[in-house]
Order: structure tokens, then C-alpha cells, then sequence
């Protein structure tokens, strides 16, 4: 069974940085695409930020790209997201999610959301 598990939230000041980490078990971590998603109350969710397995091709959404850093440790089974320069609209409960699929798959939100697995996730909160 796949359990992931998030650390490395908390309350920081506008223009902090903090590390998110998410440890993977129960799957071959090699062939997995993994993600970071968040959702702030009241709004969907969405996809922050993607690596694929093989290559490590890596996708963000527009609004972290420069700001977010995703990365993997194969050897480690760990994914993580470094945030620099965090705003208050990036505040919300972030969340590890894995997907079995193809590579070129690693950037679609429904190869996580349809039989992906997903951690219980951890807040983040960015305010003054």
C-alpha cells in the first residue's frame, strides 16, 4: 500500500522560504510521477508543481515558476518542494501526490486524481 507523508509546514512571513517533504513508501518510488498540490479555502485545488520519473522533467504552475523548486531522491524515496519568497497567496494545505503513469503523463492533474495516491498534507500558512 502507498503512503506518503508531508512534513515541513508552518507559519512564516512574506518573503520566507520553507522546504516541504514528502517520504514515500510502499511503491517502487523509481517509476512513479510525483506532485504538489494545494488548496486554500473557499478555492480548488491545483496542481503546484510535477517531476517525472526517468528523466526528471519538472512543471509548475505560473504563479510559483522561479519562486518553487521540486526535486526527488530516488535513493531516499523522498519528493521535495523548496519555497522561496512565499506570499500570502500561497497560503493552503499542501499536498504529496504519486502516479503510476507514463511520464509524459506527469504534469496532468487526473493521472493524480484518478487512482493516484495522495498524503494527508500539511499547511502552510504565509502571513504578517
Amino acid at each position: 500500500q502507498v503512503q506518503l507523508v508531508e512534513s515541513g509546514g508552518g507559519l512564516v512571513r512574506p518573503g520566507d522560504s520553507l522546504r516541504l517533504s514528502c517520504a514515500a513508501s510502499g511503491l517502487t518510488f523509481t517509476v512513479y510521477n510525483m506532485a504538489w498540490f494545494r488548496q486554500a479555502p473557499g478555492k480548488e485545488r491545483e496542481l503546484v508543481a510535477a517531476i517525472a520519473w526517468g528523466g526528471g522533467t519538472t512543471y509548475y504552475l505560473v504563479s510559483v515558476k522561479g519562486r518553487f523548486t521540486i526535486s526527488r531522491d530516488n535513493a531516499k524515496n523522498m519528493v521535495y518542494l523548496q519555497m522561496n519568497t512565499l506570499k500570502p497567496e500561497d497560503t493552503a494545505v499542501y499536498r504529496c501526490a504519486a502516479s503510476r503513469r507514463e511520464p509524459k503523463y506527469f504534469s496532468n492533474n487526473l493521472s493524480y486524481t484518478s487512482g493516484g495516491s495522495w498524503g494527508q498534507g500539511t499547511q502552510v500558512t504565509v502571513s504578517s
